[in-house]
């Protein structure tokens, strides 16, 4: 049975969306996997850490036959293959992607919490998904009405990176 899973892809380094249309095509080759929708790509200021090049991020939401361990592993997979290391909490990287919603489920373990336990405070996160899935509920509350409580305008809609992204996958 095919569980909804939305999806957020961030990367700064080397060549985000290269990395992003790599992401895609891994998802899309697994045959656990069947690709709903896919955002715009935006534009954001950095996080966290502030001395290091603008991000840019996007949402995809899939249906899988994955359980939620594995598809973490599968996602982890990803990223090593487009050379993310992980050395500083919110710093500069290739590829980043968060597993942000999985069914209905909440789940709190070591190495993965469902609902990504800051969804609501991240407009980077938001603005993206609420793009592709404005209805999917995170506890009470709607994708739509944690995006409208969050409306930043450092998150822009970079047209450039998404027609890029169109024409890398043949769309």
């Amino acid at each position: 049975m095919k569980t909804e899973s939305a999806l957020a892809f961030g990367g700064n380094l080397d060549d985000p969306v290269e990395a992003f249309v790599a992401a895609l095509r891994a998802l899309r080759q697994n045959p656990a996997n069947v690709l709903l929708r896919q955002s715009s790509v935006y534009r954001t200021a950095p996080w966290g850490k502030l001395d290091q090049p603008d991000f840019l991020n996007m949402a995809v939401l899939i249906e899988t036959d994955l359980s939620a361990g594995d598809l973490l592993a599968f996602c982890l997979e990803i990223e090593r293959e487009r050379g993310r290391e992980r050395l500083e909490r919110w710093g500069p990287r290739t590829l980043d992607i968060d597993i942000l919603t999985y069914g209905e489920e909440a789940i709190d373990r070591p190495g993965l919490q469902v609902p990504h336990p800051r969804i609501a405070e991240r407009a980077f996160v938001l603005t993206p998904l609420n793009e592709i899935a404005p209805h999917i509920m995170i506890g009470e509350k709607s994708v739509a009405q944690l995006h409208a409580a969050l409306i930043d305008d450092s998150v822009r809609l970079d047209d450039d990176a998404t027609t890029r992204l169109g024409f890398l996958l043949g769309e």
